[in-house]
């Protein structure tokens, strides 16, 4: 059986990677599952992620590469929709998830926006505070080979999603 290609969606909160992964899965002709980090997080009681955010959250972000793998093992395609990050709980982050998709056809897009305009996305949100893509920008992995970068300043999710589908089948 054929592996299905997993496409990692990195970038900080704020970026358009949600939107971005509605806009791939209203593709016809490719389906994705889609596995990410806030839906993995959730799985997480709250009591646990307030007594060691980090700890928690490195655990079951490791748990959703083996699953977006197993997708892929069973010939399914998947969108991971996180960011890779490089704390001392997952160091190294990066490597990590490597090693696990080492067998798996992995493509990481870079999905880009300013800082500022991330920042103001934030606020209009409301769901998160407004340094917050800063900081994960701060943390961001160093030196990760990206199949493709899209800046969601310049194009629509919808333009992004096509560039993508269209550099990466």
């Amino acid at each position: 059986m054929e592996k299905g290609k997993i496409i990692f969606l990195n970038g900080v909160t704020s970026a358009g990677k949600t939107t971005i992964v509605e806009a791939l899965q209203e593709q016809r002709d490719v389906f994705f599952y889609v596995v990410a980090n806030d839906l993995f997080q959730e799985m997480v009681g709250e009591q646990y992620l307030q007594e060691d955010y980090w700890k928690y959250l490195s655990e079951v972000i490791i748990m959703m590469y083996h699953t977006a793998k197993l997708y892929s093992d069973m010939g399914k395609n998947v969108l991971i929709d996180g960011i890779l990050v490089e704390r001392e709980e997952i160091k190294p982050h990066y490597q990590q998830l490597k090693e696990i998709m080492k067998e798996n056809p992995l493509d990481i897009v870079e999905v880009y926006c300013p800082l500022d305009i991330c920042r103001q996305r934030n606020i209009d949100r409301g769901d998160r505070y407004e340094s917050q893509s800063d900081e994960q920008a701060a943390l961001m992995s160093k030196d990760i080979k990206y199949s493709l970068r899209v800046d969601t300043s310049v194009s629509s999710a919808e333009e992004c999603a096509q560039q993508i589908l269209k550099a990466l089948f």
